[in-house]
């Protein structure tokens, strides 16, 4: 059960961290670029996949089943 409060803690970490960069990023829109190319830049940027493995975490820790000891 600690192990997945942890889980969900770093995940949500990673998540917050990812986004906000994410968010930040869309000044580039603003500044004149297309959104394919917002979306192109930040595929390939560490944030983003911060950001999904993030997701994923928070999604492993709530929907997997408790084991019973």
């Amino acid at each position: 059960m600690i192990f997945r409060f942890f889980l969900l803690l770093i995940g949500f970490g990673l998540a917050v961290t990812g986004g906000i960069s994410i968010i930040a990023y869309l000044n580039y829109v603003t500044a004149g670029y297309t959104f394919i190319y917002y979306l192109k830049f930040i595929g390939l940027r560490v944030e983003f996949h911060l950001f999904l493995i993030g997701i994923i975490m928070i999604i492993v820790s709530i929907y997997t089943p408790f084991s019973k000891r």
